[in-house]
């Protein structure tokens, strides 16, 4: 049978979403890390006439201080005298178009949002050349070593972890040493070498358990009450400091309110992870780091943050583009053809640059109300620095915090770093899923990771725990899971099974 094509036409109303150029343009500014920004603007510069440099500003939210991360976001006096300004000039040179004929007319260029223009900061670039191999291998030539001691200490600075703990036995150490080195170093003389490496700096450095590391960094303090508290606790009572058992410690060390409190707050000044305050994690540091935000901890638990501007520049209108609208306007009725265009062309330029300095401030705006919401949330980890402590976050609880999209949130945290007390973090590490007990509660699942990893780390290798041990030892530790989920965190941290960690 003879088929044919039949053409029909009908109406169907449809709901659909188009970006503007300027909320694209936001879009691929938001998902720029600094270094990148840095080219994009330097890019822009070099072709828009109508974009200069100028003065360094002040940092979005330098002076925040978060003990509840609700503050308000306000805008200078100053913005709003040169915003209320560039209206005016604008709105001079749309007055000017109004007076061309249809036959004079140019294309027209969409004006884009305006927008003031503080967007300078004080720079600060974080990232070294200098790795955390060679920076503890430099403090070597501060001692006198044999060339085998030096050699061992090279394999101990090798053997660290990121954070600067040395999780590695003595025995397997002197192995291992004499098996790929063929040194013969007995276990005496391993520890001795480590003895002088736990004395090169940061402090804590080079210690073989958390315990450990703390101690070490108590011990360079000044003999006092406090330090023979802290002491005490690290050494005799751990168990209840890591569970923040406080009201035992109180009643064993007969303290006050008072003295407790302030026992507490020093031992949070301890950093557990030594490593971290020396850079980026060995063999991490190929590629310089340049963090978006610096967040700074007070000793009073105050939480401080600003915006990195690193080079970036403050953006404004050139001058000279600026006053040739003054001079358009002055001379309107006798505008030749060659000057509207000329005209027209000042007004593309100036309407993609007001484009491009909104865009770029929306950017500031948009990183300093998701990094507020962030620190908001996880205000205890950025007051003690312990990743035990960060609760379960996710990108919604952030969107909803900060009043923006979660796509958004999405988008900043991909790229973005951030310097802390406690060292350099993506901000995708600040956030984490929930595990939910039978009864109810709300557990982090990277504190119950944790908290398996320091079980089975501290667990006799001789005897090592099955799944049913260590779902007993969670329960222990405040954390009832299940079984099953205990094995499956278990491999998602590619511990094995018990029979094969003999």
């Amino acid at each position: 049978m003879r088929q044919g094509l039949v053409q029909t036409q009908f109406q169907q109303q449809t709901l659909s979403q188009t970006l503007s150029p300027q909320q694209l343009l936001q879009v691929r500014l938001l998902e720029l890390p600094l270094n990148e920004l840095e080219q994009r603007i330097n890019a822009e510069m070099d072709d828009n006439p109508a974009l200069e440099l100028g003065e360094t500003g002040e940092d979005i939210g330098a002076e925040d201080q978060f003990s509840d991360g609700n503050d308000d976001v306000t805008d200078s006096e100053e913005d709003f005298d040169i915003q209320q300004e560039r209206d005016e000039r604008i709105s001079a040179l749309d007055e000017a178009l109004t007076n061309m004929t249809c036959d004079d007319e140019m294309p027209v260029f969409e004006s884009y949002k305006k927008s003031d223009d503080d967007t300078g900061y004080e720079t600060m670039v974080y990232g070294d050349s200098v790795s955390f191999y060679d920076k503890l291998k430099e403090q070597m030539a501060e001692h006198e070593l044999t060339d085998q001691q030096k050699e061992v200490m090279e394999y101990l600075i090798g053997s660290l972890d990121n954070d600067g703990l040395l999780r590695k036995s003595l025995p397997i150490i002197s192995d291992e040493l004499a098996v790929y080195h063929n040194i013969d170093s007995p276990i005496e003389e391993i520890d001795v070498v480590l003895k002088i490496l736990q004395d090169f700096d940061p402090a804590g450095i080079g210690g073989r358990s958390l315990q450990e590391c703390l101690l070490l960094q108590i011990d360079r303090r000044d003999d006092s009450r406090i330090k023979s508290l802290m002491k005490n606790v690290i050494e005799n009572q751990f168990d209840d400091f890591k569970l923040k058992h406080w009201d035992k410690i109180q009643l064993r060390l007969e303290l006050s309110d008072i003295q407790v409190e302030m026992l507490n707050k020093e031992l949070c000044k301890l950093n557990p992870k030594p490593g971290s305050s020396l850079g980026e994690a060995l063999g991490q540091n190929l590629q310089q780091i340049t963090p978006d935000f610096i967040i700074e901890t007070l000793d009073d638990g105050i939480v401080t943050f600003s915006l990195n501007n690193g080079s970036v520049p403050e953006l404004h209108i050139s001058q000279s583009f600026a006053d040739s609208i003054n001079e358009y306007q002055n001379n309107k009725d006798n505008m030749s053809r060659q000057s509207k265009e000329a005209l027209l062309y000042t007004k593309q330029k100036i309407d993609s640059a007001q484009g491009f300095i909104e865009a770029v401030k929306q950017r500031r705006q948009t990183l300093y109300v998701t990094m507020k919401a962030i620190i908001g949330l996880q205000h205890k980890f950025f007051e003690e620095g312990d990743e035990a402590l960060l609760r379960p976050m996710i990108l919604k609880d952030v969107a909803d915090k900060a009043g923006v999209d979660i796509s958004t949130v999405s988008r900043v945290s991909n790229s973005k770093y951030a310097q802390t007390r406690w060292g350099m973090f993506p901000l995708k590490f600040f956030f984490s899923d929930s595990y939910t007990t039978e009864s109810g509660e709300e557990l982090s699942t990277r504190k119950i990771k944790l908290t398996l990893q320091d079980i089975i780390d501290s667990e006799d290798k001789q005897h090592p725990l099955s799944d049913d041990a260590l779902k007993a030892e969670m329960d222990k530790h405040g954390l009832p899971i299940a079984r099953r989920t205990v094995a499956k965190y278990r491999e998602q941290l590619g511990i094995p099974i018990a029979r094969l960690r003999k």
